[in-house]
């Protein structure tokens, strides 16, 4: 049985039959994301197909082990309520030479809600960033203003007290979330 990690978000389990009596015969195959609905149970495949008699009968069943397991925990993200907290915030960027990720957000905004967990789950990929939100309606505009910000939801990385890179996510939460990895990385 072979593994494959296609990336970290994402598990495949691949098994060959191993008495298939044709040489010809399909591979089977299934993909879950990780902490997906099949977790620790096994997953019962077909080998083979098609139809008519003599197909039927070399049709085996296949089982592949697979387990599944969540590696991250989220991390509640820190609010910044005001200019002291962003300054902190960007201050300890500073000190310990780390990325920090700010999600500036409204609590009108669905999409903003919406990408809260999804943000939080990211925290705890990156343990070595620091991950806060603004809500840009309970600070004063001063706040707003120093992140430049025009739309909701962006997520900022600052780094050395300074804008580095954004995602205005506008789009689908998956997209904005390998986003948000990408720059990440490009930052460490």
């Amino acid at each position: 049985m072979a593994l494959l990690a296609p990336s970290p978000r994402a598990l495949c389990v691949r098994e060959a039959a191993a008495a298939a009596p044709h040489p010809h015969s399909s591979v089977a195959a299934a993909c879950s994301t990780v902490g997906g609905g099949a977790a620790g149970r096994a997953l019962w495949l077909w080998n083979g197909g098609g139809t008519g008699r003599r197909r039927r009968e070399r049709r085996e069943r296949v089982r592949a082990e697979a387990y599944f397991w969540d590696v991250s925990k989220p991390v509640e993200m820190e609010e910044i309520d005001s200019m002291e907290k962003l300054d902190d915030a960007l201050r300890w960027s500073v000190e310990n030479n780390k990325p920090v990720i700010i999600d500036w957000m409204a609590s009108w905004c669905r999409k903003c809600i919406y990408l809260i967990p999804r943000m939080e789950k990211i925290a705890g990929e990156y343990p070595g960033v620091r991950f806060y939100f603004i809500d840009v309606n309970k600070v004063p505009q001063a706040v707003v203003k120093r992140g430049n910000v025009t739309k909701m939801p962006t997520i900022q990385l600052w780094k050395d007290g300074e804008w580095k890179a954004e995602v205005i996510g506008g789009h689908k939460a998956w997209l904005v979330m390998d986003e948000v990895r990408e720059m990440i990385q490009q930052n460490k």
